[in-house]
């Protein structure tokens, strides 16, 4: 008999099915068991007469049965299928599991970090880990979608380079072949490149930063969701396209997203008629009023200070989110275009959302003898950016774009206390995959 995909059973009520997947639940009740089954669309509950066959959680069985409509006083309302049930007629155990070294049936997974990442395949399947990324996947899914609305084409960059993308010392030497190269920093350059060619091009791409720190907010390894596009007429339109963005994620969070969100007990982040746009200097001076706190003299906010200028946008326009700009010309990459009426800083913003930076961007130097004045400047070698420097040597218009952490946001759309538990397999100074004391151990 064809399998039945789980979500499906609700439209085939007086029918006999085949469903195919995990345990996720047993309940034992004397001449029947009760046990929940799961595949990529949903769980079901399936009843068992044979109480006698050895079933654990996670084997992964196939079921035949009849689909039933529940008893009223038994239906389940938080999932799509609670109306119906499995009476089982025949079980066939595909693949048994070992025994399980946590409790994977309980509702929130109460395990520590530590352990939440070193069984990672097995945390993975629990529906509150697996909800993360249902919501990631829509994020990603809509930031492509929305951007192709507005004819922007995909590109594919590499991750492999000749040279550290913004200078410094963040990077990660790897060995090839007989040349030098380096783990990308960020695809800054290559979609710079591209916006000679296409004019409007975005991709998601993997990025790399040695940082030697460990923090609730950083990884080595993250996923940045990136856009790039010519012929602005100021900084301001790259902003405009970021608050589109932004807002078509939201609505297809709480379009696609409610079973997840709920989960966290959280929601997509309010907005008010449009995100406010103030610059540092400013944010800074409503910091120093609203705590006393005096950083007006820092080149860049602080996690405290992003944390309470979020807090003030949300009580003064009813945004979570606000645009930072302004940032010092000193304190950003090369490529950054300064502000024509005041150099010292930058035509560059920051979008927080919910006390954390989830988005930076602005207008790059389009013009190739200031753009190589800027890269000797900030003390890099010109030949390490022969190819990107060609780009503008032939002529580009005037552009700009932005980068989103995918993880980032995840996190604070969920409410999550780490970064990591937004990374499928993260990685940082400590684990690539696993720990490296434990790699050492072994």
């Amino acid at each position: 008999m064809e399998r039945t995909l789980i979500l499906d059973t609700t439209k085939k009520v007086g029918k006999k099915v085949t469903v195919c997947g995990f345990v996720t639940a047993v309940r034992d009740h004397g001449k029947i068991r009760f046990i929940d089954i799961s595949d990529r669309t949903g769980i079901l509950q399936t009843i068992h007469s044979d109480t006698n066959t050895p079933v654990g959680m996670q084997d992964v069985l196939e079921i035949i049965g009849t689909i039933n409509h529940r008893p009223e006083k038994m239906i389940n309302f938080d999932i799509p299928t609670g109306k119906v049930e499995l009476a089982t007629s025949g079980v066939k155990v595909l693949e048994k599991a070992h025994e399980l070294p946590f409790d994977m049936g309980n509702e929130s997974l109460n395990v520590s970090l530590e352990t939440l990442l070193d069984y990672r395949p097995l945390t993975l399947r629990h529906k509150k880990v697996k909800a993360i990324f249902n919501v990631q996947e829509v994020i990603a899914d809509t930031f492509r979608k929305s951007l192709k609305k507005l004819d922007f084409k995909e590109i594919l960059v590499p991750t492999i380079v000749p040279t550290a993308t913004e200078g410094g010392a963040e990077v990660f030497p790897i060995d090839y072949y007989n040349g030098r190269a380096f783990l990308a920093q960020s695809p800054q350059l290559y979609k710079q490149i591209m916006v000679g060619v296409f004019e409007r091009v975005f991709t998601i791409a993997h990025a790399y930063r040695a940082e030697p720190s460990i923090t609730t907010r950083h990884m080595s390894e993250y996923v940045s969701l990136d856009c790039e596009f010519g012929f602005i007429n100021n900084f301001s339109d790259i902003m405009d396209v970021v608050e589109y963005v932004m807002k078509s994620i939201f609505n297809e969070l709480n379009l696609k997203c409610k079973n997840e969100l709920k989960l966290y007990n959280s929601s997509a982040p309010k907005l008010g008629k449009e995100i406010p746009r103030i610059k540092m200097r400013e944010a800074q001076k409503i910091i120093l009023e609203r705590t006393g706190r005096d950083n007006t003299k820092e080149s860049d906010l602080t996690p405290e200070d992003e944390r309470e200028i979020c807090k003030w946008s949300s009580e003064k326009y009813g945004s979570e989110l606000i645009f930072i700009t302004h940032y010092p010309t000193k304190k950003r990459p090369f490529y950054t275009y300064p502000d024509d009426e005041n150099p010292e800083y930058t035509n560059s913003f920051d979008l927080l959302g919910r006390g954390l930076e989830w988005v930076t961007g602005g207008r790059r130097i389009n013009n190739y003898e200031r753009l190589l004045s800027h890269i000797k400047l900030w003390k890099n070698k010109p030949e390490d950016f022969d190819i990107y420097l060609q780009a503008f040597k032939y002529g580009m218009p005037p552009e700009g774009g932005f980068a989103v952490g995918l993880e980032r946001v995840t996190m604070q759309v969920l409410g999550l206390g780490n970064i990591r538990e937004a990374s499928l397999f993260p990685r940082d100074m400590n684990r690539v995959d696993i720990k490296f004391e434990k790699a050492k151990d072994e």
